[in-house]
Order: C-alpha cells, then sequence, then structure tokens
C-alpha cells in the first residue's frame, strides 16, 4: 500500500499547477500550516467535496491498564477528527454521488 506524502504532494502541485518545485513545496507548507494554526485554536477546517477537521474535547475518565487490569486515570485533552464528505464516501467506495450531495460543502 502507497502513503502519499508531503513530497508526492508537492510533486504533484509542480506537475499539475507549473509552479517551479521550490513554489509548490512552499505553497503545500504554507496550506498545512495555516490547517494546524487553525486546528490549534480550535476551529473546523472544512474542504469542500473533501471533508472536515475539527477538534473536540475529551473529559477526564478511567481506563485500565490491558496487562494488569489496573484502573488509570486519563487526563482530558483534545483530539483531532476528521469527518469525510458524502462526496469522499462515495468515491472511496466507487458509487455514484447522490443528485444534490456535495453542493453545500
Amino acid at each position: 500500500m502507497n502513503t502519499l506524502t508531503r513530497a508526492r504532494l508537492a510533486e504533484s502541485i509542480y506537475s499539475e499547477v507549473g509552479l517551479s518545485r521550490n513554489e509548490s513545496a512552499d505553497l503545500l507548507e504554507l496550506v498545512l500550516e495555516r490547517m494546524a494554526v487553525v486546528l490549534e485554536g480550535g476551529e473546523s477546517v472544512k474542504i469542500s467535496g473533501f471533508g472536515t477537521f475539527s477538534v473536540r474535547q475529551k473529559g477526564r475518565r478511567i481506563g485500565r491498564n490491558p496487562k494488569t487490569g489496573v484502573e488509570v486515570p486519563i487526563l482530558p485533552r483534545r483530539v483531532l477528527v476528521f469527518r469525510p464528505s458524502q462526496v469522499l464516501k462515495a468515491r472511496v467506495n466507487h458509487v455514484a454521488v447522490p443528485e444534490g450531495v456535495g453542493d453545500e460543502e
């Protein structure tokens, strides 16, 4: 299974858009940095036809060490959540996108 990396994304931008390799890499880094800053601030990032990245707050809870069974407190934390759009779900499953879906995303 191949993994799409930063380098491959930058190369795709270079070949598709026509920017130089350095400009393509800089553009990608700028987009990723902007997304990270927005998410760090607790806001969501919505990419039409792709999905929404958001931050969710998880409260304190009790977990268990799977080896020993001892209860361990799990501290409150923020987690990153990705919710794919209906368009992306349909593409991944190789089905037609239902009429009207994705227009509002």
